[in-house]
């Protein structure tokens, strides 16, 4: 494997324009859990350590903020699972946005960006907060001519790129190199998931396995049941969600239109990206538009709370009754299970944590 990843590494070193990839760089190895997909990481944007570290820095730098007081990390805190704990991110000149800040993980295995999907890539995702008026209101050549001043960063920029200048391409990149590492895959539901798939489990995941309830267990299989929770059909596999869109029964009419509002088509009109469920105790408030605080509010949506429009998903199967309707005792158990998805390595990995 590492002599396909060097091959492959010397050929976009080849292929790629001068100032692109810095031939000494050192490759990143990505440690990716044995029951996730492979991740496909762009061939112009291939992980180095030198571009991870950097983009570390770079995420937690204000600098790229218009009076230099807001990172991305203060819309993606580590503490919230990098996301906001408020309902709307505040911008540097206190506006307020309009829709919840999305955790930041597991990004590298998703396929488009933002809650209406308009970004493609990562990296095209990345570009945007940095001019927003809303956010972080600085044209990146300012931002540049910013990070350009230090010395530091003038060494870490050749270092991951060759690159004897700097721009905001190049930003883009690391950041994403950075965010690609940032990988939630060791909670106890993954060994719940790889238990109940027929997976082996390392001598650690046995452990864990082994502080695994009944009460964890039944609400798992509540959680899958299509008579029970109906869950499934948007949160499953070892993501914990599916690359869809689904308008999932919030209103009877869209003020946000969500991906309707970029595509511009009717049966687009309130259908909003399948957000993951890893680390979900840690990054209310939830929904699109943060309308609830809490996981219990999140659970009665879903079974009785359901409210009818053109464009519901199919996949809520119960719509028409406004819900699943669990009683007390099934709701409990859900919450039991959707406790299971937290990953205390990913919270607390010093990889993910602000550069000393």
């Amino acid at each position: 494997m590492k002599l396909v990843w060097f091959l492959l590494f010397t050929l976009v070193l080849v292929s790629c324009k001068k100032g692109e990839i810095q031939p000494y760089a050192k490759p990143y190895e990505l440690d990716e859990p044995s029951h996730f997909p492979k991740m496909a990481i762009p061939l112009d944007n291939l992980l180095t350590e030198q571009g991870v570290e950097l983009g570390r820095r770079l995420f937690y730098d204000k600098r790229l903020s218009g009076d230099n007081s807001m990172s991305c990390a203060a819309c993606h805190s580590p503490q919230s699972s990098f996301s906001d704990g408020n309902q709307f991110s505040i911008g540097i000149d206190g506006l307020a946005g309009t829709r919840q800040s999305m955790a930041l993980v597991n990004l590298g295995y998703q396929k488009f960006f933002f809650w209406d999907g308009r970004a493609k890539s990562l990296e095209e995702q990345i570009l945007e907060p940095v001019p927003n008026p809303i956010e972080m209101h600085q044209s990146w050549k300012d931002a540049i001519n910013k990070l350009k001043t230090d010395d530091s960063y003038r060494k870490e920029f050749h270092a991951a790129f060759g690159a004897d200048d700097m721009d905001e391409y190049q930003v883009v990149k690391a950041i994403a190199q950075f965010l690609r590492t940032m990988i939630s895959g060791s909670s106890k539901y993954d060994v719940i998931y790889k238990n109940s798939n027929g997976l082996n489990l390392s001598p650690k995941e046995q452990v864990l396995f082994s502080t695994v309830t009944n009460e964890e267990k039944a609400g798992y299989d509540l959680f899958l049941s299509l008579n029970g929770g109906d869950c499934v059909h948007c949160h499953s596999g070892p993501l914990m969600q599916l690359n869809i869109f689904a308008n999932n029964g919030l209103d009877a009419t869209f003020s946000d239109k969500g991906k309707g509002g970029v595509t511009g088509k009717p049966q687009d009109m309130g259908m909003f990206k399948v957000p993951t469920l890893r680390n979900i105790a840690q990054s209310a408030p939830y929904m699109h538009d943060g309308r609830f605080q809490t996981l219990d509010e999140v659970i009665e949506h879903y079974s009785s709370g359901i409210v009818m429009s053109p464009t519901i998903s199919p996949s809520i199967e119960f719509a028409s009754q406004g819900g699943v309707q669990l009683d007390a005792f099934e709701k409990g158990l859900i919450k039991k299970f959707l406790l299971t998805l937290t990953d205390e390595e990913f919270l607390e990995n010093p990889k993910f944590a602000p550069p000393n």
